[in-house]
């Protein structure tokens, strides 16, 4: 079961821009990232995902930018998920760019990448660990070459760093 929130957003982007305009950001967290807090304190930090989300909730609206988070275990409810919002909903629906932890799906998952390929919406790949200090298993990743940009080793701040990229990059801005 994917979990998912957002927050409508209730301020211009930029202060020429429409009101009704609306630019929305698709945060993905994979496998055992609901166990934030609780699973190795000491690799992962304290911070539960819900706090990570709530604070980049907030932070996205204050921009006008509703960011839609969605978390699962199931790596074909991320690839459905990943779908919908990039490609498959409404165009009025569908999000501007991805932030994406794929946690462990990083070293496994042709299908999320190919999911994310279908999309055409730029990424950035964020691990709180630093993946490459870790095991050799943990070193790869199917993502990180067609990723916009890849934050890793800096903690929960790695969200708030992606998030910041996708506020003010020319991307958004010029859309």
């Amino acid at each position: 079961m994917s979990t998912t929130s957002s927050v409508a957003a209730t301020h211009s982007f930029e202060a020429n821009r429409p009101s009704a305009l609306s630019y929305k950001l698709l945060l993905v967290n994979g496998v055992n990232l609901n166990l934030l807090g609780k699973r190795e304190p000491e690799i992962y930090g304290h911070t539960t995902l819900a706090e990570i989300e709530e604070r980049l909730i907030a932070r996205a609206a204050e921009h006008g930018v509703e960011l839609i988070c969605i978390q699962s275990n199931h790596e074909g409810q991320l690839v459905d998920d990943i779908q919908h919002y990039g490609l498959l909903a409404d165009p009025a629906a569908q999000v501007d760019a991805i932030i994406i932890n794929p946690a462990a799906f990083t070293h496994t998952s042709v299908a999320l990448r190919d999911a994310l390929l279908a999309t055409q919406k730029p990424f950035i790949e964020v691990h709180l660990s630093n993946i490459h200090a870790r095991e050799p298993f943990r070193q790869h990743s199917y993502l990180s070459d067609i990723a916009a940009g890849v934050i890793c080793g800096l903690g929960q701040q790695g969200y708030q760093m992606a998030l910041d990229y996708w506020l003010t990059h020319t991307y958004l801005v010029s859309q």
